[in-house]
Parts: C-alpha cells; sequence; structure tokens
C-alpha cells in the first residue's frame, strides 16, 4: 500500500494506493467461495466453474471487494500517518486503468492541534446567595399563578388577564403566513406577541373591536415580516381575571405533600430553589471561565464540526440560520476542543458515584424514577452525555483553580431570574 498526503491548512488529501495482484486476489478469493455456495441452473451445488462465478458475480463482487478494501485501507492509512479526521471525508475513486491496482484520494479535515494556553490573572466572581422568607413568599405565588384559573369579568382589559380574541394582521395591505386567528387567547403583559400588540388590547372590554398599528421586531425570526409594519384587527370575545387557588391543603397535596402543611410544603419549595440557586451559581461561574478561555485560546476550526454544530442546533430547533447561528456554532466546538484538550491533559475521570448521582437526580423529577435509572444503565452509551458533563464540570472547576476567586452578594431573583 503506498500512501501520500497534502495538508493545506486543517485540510488533509490522502491519496492511497493498493497494487493489482492484493484487488485481483481478494476478488478472486470470493468469488471461489461464491462459486462453492451458490446455486445456479445447470450446475451442481458447490460445482459452479469459476468463469461462470466470475461472469454472473463479477461486477457486484468487484465493487464490494473496492468498498472493503477502502474502508480497511483508509483506517490503516489514518493510523500510520497519524490522523484525526473531523468530520465525514469525501473518497474520489481513480479513474480505473487496465492493468492497475485501486488506488482513491480521501478528502477531509483534521482537529487542529494546539496548547491550551491559561488565561493570566483569571479573576472569576461566584455569587453567594441566602434564600429568605420573602424569596420563598414570591415561589409561593409564582406557584399559585401557574394554577391560576380564569374567570369572566365585565371590566377592561388590564395587564395580567386572559383576553381571548378574534385577530386579522396586514403587511402591506397582504396577508400573510398566520396572519389571522379565531379564539385566540393571549395574557396580556406575558410577551407572547411582538411588541405593541398586546399593549394595544388594554382598556379594551368584551364585545370592543380594536384596530392598530405596529412593527414586527427587526430580528423577527420570519425574515419576510422582520422590521415590517403592520395593521391587525381585532375582536376581544372576552376578558378574563385570574383567580388563585387558596393556599390550603388541597393545594399543598398537588406537590406530592401529604402531611405537614404549609411549614412542609414551604420547606419543599425551598429545597427546589436550593437546586436552583446551586446551578445557577454553577453556570455564572461556567459562563466566565469559558469566556476567559475562548479569550486566550484561538486557533482554526474544521468546517465540518462547525457544519455538523449548526445541523445539530436546527435539529433541536435553535436559532435561525445566519450570521449568529455560525457564531453560536463556532463558539461551541471551540469550547469543545478546548475542554477536551484540558481533560485529556489532566487524565480526568467520570466518578462512577457521581454519575450515580446526577442520574438519580435526573430521574427523581419522573414519576417512576428507578425505571429511568434502569433505562440509563440498559446501555452504556446512554450514560455518555452524563459523563461528558461531569467531566466538562471537572474541567471547569481546575480552571477556577487557577485564577482568584471573589465573592459577591447577589438577590435570589438575580441570579436565578424568577
Amino acid at each position: 500500500m503506498q500512501v501520500q498526503v497534502q495538508a493545506n491548512g486543517l485540510e488533509r488529501r490522502l491519496t492511497v494506493a493498493l497494487p493489482l495482484e492484493q484487488v485481483n486476489k481478494e476478488i478472486e478469493n470470493r468469488l471461489k467461495s461464491l462459486s462453492r455456495r451458490a446455486k445456479v441452473d445447470g450446475f451442481r451445488a458447490g460445482k459452479v466453474p469459476f468463469k461462470v462465478a466470475e461472469r454472473k458475480w463479477g461486477y457486484s463482487v468487484r465493487q464490494e471487494v473496492h468498498n472493503d478494501l477502502i474502508k480497511s485501507s483508509f483506517s490503516l492509512a489514518l493510523s500510520q500517518e497519524k490522523l484525526r479526521p473531523a468530520g465525514t471525508p469525501q473518497f474520489e475513486l481513480s479513474t480505473h486503468i487496465p492493468g492497475a491496482g485501486l488506488e482513491y484520494t480521501a478528502i477531509f479535515e483534521v482537529y487542529p492541534e494546539f496548547e491550551v494556553k491559561i488565561p493570566d490573572n483569571m479573576q472569576v466572581t461566584k455569587p453567594v446567595t441566602t434564600i429568605t422568607e420573602s424569596d420563598i413568599d414570591v415561589m409561593v405565588e409564582k406557584l399559585r399563578n401557574q394554577r391560576a384559573t380564569w374567570v369572566a369579568v365585565e371590566r377592561a382589559a388590564q395587564k395580567g388577564d386572559r383576553v381571548v380574541i378574534d385577530f386579522e394582521g396586514r403587511v402591506e395591505g397582504g396577508e400573510f403566513e398566520g396572519n389571522k386567528a379565531s379564539a385566540f387567547p393571549v395574557v396580556l403583559g406575558s410577551g407572547s406577541l411582538i411588541a405593541g400588540f398586546e399593549d394595544s388590547l388594554i382598556g379594551a372590554k368584551a364585545g370592543d373591536q380594536v384596530g392598530f398599528d405596529i412593527r414586527f421586531p427587526a430580528d423577527y425570526r420570519v425574515t419576510d415580516l422582520a422590521g415590517k409594519p403592520a395593521h391587525f384587527d381585532t375582536k376581544l370575545l372576552s376578558v378574563n381575571a385570574a383567580q388563585l387557588p387558596e393556599l390550603n391543603d388541597d393545594f399543598i397535596k398537588n406537590f406530592g405533600i401529604q402531611d405537614g402543611g404549609i411549614d412542609a410544603f414551604r420547606a419543599e419549595v425551598k429545597g427546589t430553589m436550593e437546586r436552583e440557586l446551586d446551578q445557577a451559581i454553577k453556570d455564572r461561574v461556567k459562563g466566565q471561565v469559558l469566556d476567559a478561555l475562548l479569550a486566550a485560546n484561538t486557533f482554526d476550526l474544521p468546517k465540518a464540526l462547525i457544519d455538523e454544530e449548526i445541523a445539530r442546533m436546527r435539529e433541536q430547533g435553535g436559532k435561525q440560520a445566519g450570521d449568529g447561528m455560525e457564531t453560536f456554532a463556532r463558539r461551541r466546538v471551540a469550547l469543545g476542543l478546548i475542554i477536551a484538550e484540558i481533560i485529556k491533559k489532566n487524565q480526568f475521570k467520570a466518578d462512577p458515584a457521581k454519575v450515580r448521582a446526577v442520574v438519580e437526580s435526573q430521574a427523581a423529577t419522573y414519576e417512576r424514577p428507578e425505571e429511568v435509572v434502569q433505562w440509563y444503565y440498559a446501555r452504556r452509551e446512554r450514560l455518555s452525555n452524563v459523563e461528558a458533563l461531569l467531566l466538562e464540570d471537572q474541567a471547569v472547576e481546575w480552571m477556577v483553580q487557577q485564577g482568584k476567586v471573589t465573592e459577591q452578594v447577589t438577590p435570589f431573583a438575580e441570579l436565578v431570574g424568577k
């Protein structure tokens, strides 16, 4: 096997040539094997002449051999040349020349080689928060609001009310997809509709017809509408005020608390808030570390990995295509490579006990947590995401130790966004 490598930045062109004898020998062996096993009319089983087998299956066997040899030789060539492809290679088969062996060129990018630079004098601000009784009061009210019922009222609509409307909108005098709806519910002040829409309905009563002009945001998800002025005609079918449930035993039992009353309920709420707070603090510190790492480390990124990340984001219903998506994808790819290098250099390993703890924590949010735990451990690859997150946390914790940490008192609502 002859191997040649051409480099252009991260791109590699790997040309592999296999001798004719090797290719023909493999084709011959497979045809002989077929002739011994296959049944052909006019010949006894296992007695098919080689020339008949060659005439009947020669083309398909040759294609099969070529594919198998490309796969095996490519793997061997990568090992020989110490190359690590990033993304899926593109194969180009050289034009077949009578009397020549098999030759192909694989075109791909490789992972960049770099030494992680630790930011000089890295400063990390770690929030310090105490959950107060007032914070718990706010959370309890939020839970009551989540279970509010809506009661029709005769008064004018105000912020916080839910109105049910018919509406029709036009842009430049024409219709657009989703421009009309009937009996459409919207909570005024929720921000679920474009800016100005909900505000225009405040003060109207059931039966009123309200027309207004607004403008779609410049970054609106439908690019054909972005930044354009629109006119909407609406009719209010009903105005409904929120009626909060009483804070009694019936309400508390909805959260799985059978005994202990309001004190047990508030303790459960506080426990949930503490878990959210721990995650928020971790995310805040992690964000600072990742930003510092990204600023300190600049290197070429494989386009294949960026494209794969963009495709993954689209599948997950992420940002719309464009410069913003590519920028975000480049950030994720770069940080992934940096973190992977830190993990490799420090030989971090995922602690099985911590993996189990994370799995059980995630499973606890389901009705039958033990079944979720069993599902994770039924197949090894299902734990890979959990292990990857734990390894990333190890890398971030290691980075924090390299810098200076300053604690900053931060209100719960500011940190968690509740």
